[in-house]
């Protein structure tokens, strides 16, 4: 590897921040796409980076996507929250490499880990150098299976979080230890719309005990926030699209709009 090549940013935001730094400390330069910049003029002065990652937030994926230059496909790594196959695939994104970001970074504060962050994909090595050089644990993944179930997993817990926190606020240990039946509840209408989006059939009790796992390893996280009215809103678009019942998210929704 050149340790000179370059990584491209598209998005610099605290995520994007954070894999900058550890890019930086292995040697590579940097070189950001902000909002509202094309990115085409980017990519014919920098054709061939180590890496294009894309750390913009979940609702700007897709025109980021559907904007990313054709030399950068194959160099793509994904971060964001909410994420299946189907987003990528949809604009024509083979194999991209994927990290299933577990630790959070505030503005002015360090990265607090969550557990390890898991990466799959061709730069997977690179990017497990690079975050592990900024104190950031994570661990490459070896199949599209493993990344399918980190996917899921990852959304199981944010979604089940913060729409349950939506009638309960506190932290996740309050949500699963105090309002499990809530809880559980939530998860178990989660759990087929992520079939329906992945079309797969899950394990659902590795699932849940993933998920559980991940409430564990930070129990005083935050069990909602501000997008939490718009993850819900998703998830009865893409249950109503699958034809799927929700009863407990409806009733969530008709609560929280009342």
């Amino acid at each position: 590897m050149n340790l000179q090549q370059p990584a491209v940013i598209i998005g610099i935001g605290e995520i994007g921040g954070a894999f900058s730094r550890g890019l930086l400390r292995t040697g590579h330069p940097v070189v950001p796409v902000t909002r509202g910049v094309d990115p085409d003029p980017v990519a014919a002065a920098y054709p061939d980076p180590v890496a294009a990652l894309v750390t913009v937030g979940e609702a700007d994926l897709d025109h980021a996507l559907a904007t990313l230059p054709q030399q950068w496909h194959t160099r793509v790594v994904l971060v964001q929250n909410e994420l299946l196959p189907r987003n990528w695939k949809a604009h024509g994104v083979a194999d991209p490499t994927v990290a299933v970001v577990w630790f959070e970074k505030k503005p002015g504060r360090v990265e607090k880990v969550i557990i390890p962050t898991p990466i799959y994909g061709r730069l997977a090595s690179e990017l497990v150098t690079a975050l592990d050089s900024i104190g950031i644990a994570s661990v490459a993944l070896e199949s599209k299976d493993d990344l399918m179930y980190e996917l899921v997993r990852k959304n199981m817990y944010i979604l089940t979080a913060n729409i349950a926190g939506l009638m309960t606020q506190g932290t996740v240990h309050d949500l699963w230890y105090d309002n499990r039946q809530l809880a559980e509840s939530v998860a178990a209408e989660i759990l087929p719309i992520q079939e329906w989006l992945t079309d797969t059939q899950l394990d659902h009790e590795r699932l849940i005990a993933g998920m559980v796992e991940a409430f564990d390893a930070d129990p005083d996280h935050g069990s909602t926030g501000r997008s939490a009215p718009a993850r819900l809103a998703r998830a009865l678009d893409h249950a109503d699209q699958a034809g799927l019942a929700v009863p407990t998210l409806r009733k969530i929704a008709s609560k929280i709009d009342n």
